[in-house]
């Protein structure tokens, strides 16, 4: 059966991203200029753009047109519960991690609500800015309750903390919970992240337990749109 002229038009230009014929970074023609070259009409090469979009492979920005995404994204393990540096390292990339913020804090009343915790309870507060091959891209911001992790040093928060809690520490991470929200960027994202052209940002919440099941930490782990994957793996139920 013959594919309709939208779908030839996302297949063509899609493989052209993938194999670098068309960059990253770089605009594509307008949707009159890509109906002229396919000779179709502009509705037809606005859906071929919207199933680009969907797909992430542009973004569409107003007054400048659909601007070609980077395609060599970054998969982050929705349903697992694993260290930033365990995940670069696995993939292979040159990551730096930047300690913006570190010490002790008494949580504010929002603090009190993800911890499940009172005002007095004291909580390391642990802000990190993660660059990865040469773009600042993520932004960690990590609460742990001191009565849990007596000890933490900005040494420790260079490197893994998690590393550290359990070889050090002893303490035996069990689970989280997780939420996935896309906010607009904070004026803190602003500063600490090269954000580009992106007004939004994949923020990824976490709840974490031990294995006593005892919420230990709260973190937000907020995302530049474009070089991030989320994946996870499902099995239908039989």
């Amino acid at each position: 059966m013959r594919k309709n002229k939208f779908q030839e038009i996302y297949q063509e230009i899609s493989a052209q991203i993938q194999e670098g014929v068309i960059k990253a970074n770089t605009q594509l023609p307008s949707e009159h200029d890509l109906a002229d070259e396919y000779e179709t009409s502009r509705e037809t090469v606005r859906k071929a753009l919207n199933l680009l979009s969907q797909n992430g492979f542009i973004q569409k920005i107003r007054g400048r047109g659909s601007i070609v995404l980077e395609t060599n994204k970054f998969s982050f393990p929705v349903s697992g519960l694993v260290s930033f540096q365990e995940l670069s390292e696995s993939m292979g990339k040159n990551s730096i991690t930047t300690v913006h913020e570190f010490g002790l804090i008494e949580p504010d009343e929002f603090l009190q609500q993800q911890l499940q915790t009172e005002p007095e309870e004291l909580t390391w507060k642990v802000i990190r800015s993660r660059q990865l091959d040469g773009e600042t891209i993520i932004l960690d911001k990590d609460y742990f309750l001191k009565k849990y992790v007596p000890k933490l040093t900005k040494e420790i928060a260079e490197q893994s903390i998690y590393a550290y809690l359990e070889n050090e520490l002893g303490l035996k991470i069990s689970f989280a919970k997780k939420e996935i929200v896309v906010e607009d960027c904070t004026e803190e994202d602003k500063e600490l992240l090269d954000l580009d052209r992106f007004e939004h940002i994949v923020v990824v919440k976490n709840y974490v337990y031990l294995e006593d099941a005892s919420l230990f930490q709260y973190t937000e782990s907020r995302h530049r749109l474009d070089r991030f994957c989320f994946v996870d793996f499902a099995r239908r139920g039989r």
